[in-house]
């Protein structure tokens, strides 16, 4: 069980986490998770530019150092990247050591300031100590795009229906998500152009 879309009482309750970015420019934030990878990266940056989309890559240590080509691409395009762990651990199931040393070995191959736990679980005492080095990125709307259950209009249902300026939404980039992410985004890309949104990547 998870949610599609975060309520607002959970914001006041979780003040280390930031859950979207209101502005007045109506921007959104797309941004995608568990990347880079050899094949879907690479479709879902040619999508991006064929809407003039920037987003933000939420990039996993292991696999930035299997294909740094791509994430050159990445930031070569002028998306912004962030931290999501060296090996996608949960840090409800990880003891804070071990989870401080696979946040700092990302970082030696992610140069960035944002960090999403991987699957959004992160303890207190790691979020208090993480947050004075990263800013802790979590979104609003999640397209459950990795959620073998659902159609790829059901995902693109996900991340629009309750979209609004400042809203961050979550896809991924992984193999979980192959059969259904590049039809949600390519749905979604049209939705959020034709309602005015401009995208852009999270700078903070």
């Amino acid at each position: 069980m998870y949610l599609k879309h975060i309520p607002s009482v959970v914001k006041p309750l979780a003040k280390d986490f930031i859950f979207d970015l209101p502005n007045d420019r109506n921007a959104i934030y797309l941004t995608f998770d568990d990347g880079p990878h050899p094949e879907i990266t690479l479709e879902v940056l040619d999508l991006l530019d064929e809407y003039e989309a920037k987003a933000t890559f939420f990039l996993v240590g292991e696999n930035v150092r299997r294909y740094p080509d791509i994430v050159e691409r990445i930031t070569n395009a002028g998306h912004a990247i962030g931290l999501h762990s060296n090996s996608h651990i949960s840090g409800w199931k990880t003891k804070d050591e071990v989870y401080f040393a696979d946040i700092k070995a990302s970082a030696e191959v992610i140069s960035s300031n944002l960090l999403r736990p991987p699957y959004g679980e992160i303890t207190l005492s790691q979020a208090k100590a993480l947050k004075k080095e990263y800013k802790l990125i979590m979104w609003s709307d999640l397209s459950a795009d990795f959620d073998a259950s659902y159609s790829s209009e059901q995902c693109f249902a996900f991340a629009t229906k309750k979209v609004k300026a400042g809203s961050i939404i979550v896809f991924h980039d992984n193999e979980k998500a192959k059969p259904r992410i590049i039809e949600a985004l390519r749905l979604s890309l049209a939705f959020y152009r034709d309602k005015g949104f401009c995208m852009e990547p999270i700078q903070l």
